[in-house]
């Protein structure tokens, strides 16, 4: 399968949305220059998982980081849409007709089809997002996000927020990665529930999707109407329809990976940043540079600054002194007073399920 190679000004990005099987698209007006005519450094391919560069989540993010350096002249890139598991091998052997200097797949879903391609193509940079290179494999970096260390702070949020003392915490599918969202989540949840001196009951369930948006919103309604009023969505594109159902139960949401509140204004407390688009950024800046380090993996936390944050919705929702008490643990987090648990295991042994 070849990427099609599609002018830019011809096509617009709704047109990738009709794309029902495998999907591609030239994102440069020109293969050798970029969109302000100057040579481009670096050239990339981005390979999303089922989510698609229109998941409002991490796809996205990179999609976005991607153009931002297009625009700035410092990359030429190509984008392959998966839609299904079984896309992930295809298109990262269409990726390599672009002949790009490194191919970045984004999401841990595609790792196994990431690391089988690295091994068998040696001599081509890979990149993936929101996995670690546990095998070491040269010519691979890993990039992960401590996603339990800014999920403990809108956990705290949702605790001190809820009226009912109930939340919820929908899942995309269940994975390390996502047991970083859920414990990180019920850690806050238990600081805030500490400070209440009450208990805060969460409700958890997983869509087993990134791309379902009706199971999202069936899971939200289902429990908004078991007393729920804030849920914290981990789920990708599935977390479209937690927002439709925050809207339409009026009750509270909190968004990931990217500021979501756009998604609803009125509802949504705050949203957890994970900077995929600045990590894609940074891992273009070390290739230019020659400090490219496959076989390794690189981490981004809290104190990395817009590589891991939080962003509030423009509604006031959340009381000021609960912002000025979710700094004051942001700073305990980062100077490692408090630790925050990224699974079961770390969640109970360090006395959060007391």
């Amino acid at each position: 399968m070849k990427i099609k190679k599609i002018m830019a000004g011809a096509l617009t990005l709704a047109l990738s949305l009709s794309i029902t099987a495998c999907g591609s698209k030239k994102d440069s007006d020109n293969a050798s220059t970029a969109s302000n005519g100057k040579e481009a450094k670096v050239s990339a391919t981005m390979v999303t998982d089922q989510g698609g560069i229109n998941d409002k989540s991490f796809n996205q993010s990179s999609y976005e980081g991607l153009k931002a350096y297009e625009k700035d002249g410092k990359v030429k890139f190509d984008y392959i849409e998966s839609h299904k598991d079984s896309d992930y091998q295809p298109n990262l052997e269409s990726a390599l007709d672009s002949e790009s200097d490194i191919i970045f797949t984004v999401g841990y879903a595609l790792y196994d089809a990431t690391s089988k391609a690295a091994k068998d193509n040696p001599d081509q940079n890979y990149a993936i997002i929101d996995n670690a290179n546990p095998d070491k494999i040269k010519n691979l970096l890993g990039i992960t996000f401590a996603d339990h260390e800014n999920s403990f702070l809108v956990g705290y949020i949702a605790g001190m927020t809820t009226k009912s003392n109930n939340v919820g915490f929908v899942g995309g599918m269940e994975s390390a990665v996502i047991d970083r969202f859920e414990y990180g989540y019920r850690a806050g949840v238990k600081e805030a529930a500490k400070e209440k001196g009450t208990d805060i009951e969460v409700q958890v369930q997983y869509a087993n999707s990134y791309a379902d948006q009706a199971k999202g919103k069936n899971i939200a309604n289902q429990m908004y109407q078991k007393g729920a009023d804030v849920i914290f969505h981990a789920a990708g594109g599935t977390g479209i329809g937690v927002f439709e159902a925050a809207k339409e139960n009026d009750k509270y949401v909190i968004g990931v990976d990217r500021d979501q509140k756009d998604e609803a204004p009125d509802n949504i407390l705050v949203s957890t940043i994970k900077g995929v688009g600045k990590a894609v950024q940074l891992t273009i800046d070390d290739y230019k540079d020659g400090k490219f380090k496959g076989g390794e993996t690189r981490s981004f936390s809290l104190k990395d600054g817009d590589a891991l944050d939080i962003a509030y919705g423009d509604n006031d929702l959340v009381d000021q002194k609960v912002k000025d008490k979710v700094e004051d643990l942001r700073n305990q987090i980062v100077d490692g007073k408090i630790k925050v648990p990224q699974n079961e295991k770390e969640f109970k042994s360090m006395g959060y399920d007391k």
